[in-house]
């Protein structure tokens, strides 16, 4: 390994800090929110409570892979916001075609509504910075 090749990409740069800042917001309000909903009321909508908590687990991953840097760490959070946002879109569309399903709203319901929309925003907004940072050298 050489000297350039043992550097890590700096990925909290510029816009990468808002990310990680952003990203962090929403793993204190989905953990939060989900250890409250699953410890108080889990029978009332199961479903929807542990996709809070998986939300919550996803975005805590993502922050923790962009603080990281690296390019190991960029092409892992790339993998996991494609998730993401996947996710979002199933949920979001689930909890309009099927509301019965969730007798409570979950972090992607309704496309992340309930967080002006910023669970279907910040992984677009992340893949486009994670690809940018992709072709920038360290």
């Amino acid at each position: 390994m050489t000297a350039v090749e043992g550097k890590r990409t700096r990925l909290i740069s510029g816009p990468g800090m808002l990310l990680v800042w952003l990203y962090g917001v929403m793993v204190v309000g989905a953990v939060s929110r989900s250890v409250v909903q699953i410890s108080t009321e889990f029978d009332h909508a199961p479903l929807a409570y542990s996709l809070s908590a998986v939300a919550g687990l996803v975005y805590g991953f993502i922050t923790y892979t962009l603080v990281r840097g690296g390019e190991t760490a960029r092409k892992a959070a790339l993998v996991c916001c494609a998730a993401e946002l996947a996710g979002v879109l199933v949920v979001g569309t689930w909890t309009l075609v099927e509301p019965s399903a969730f007798p409570d709203a979950t972090v992607w319901s309704d496309y992340g509504m309930g967080y002006l929309f910023i669970p279907v925003l910040l992984p677009l907004s992340a893949i486009y910075w994670l690809r940018k940072a992709g072709t920038v050298k360290p």
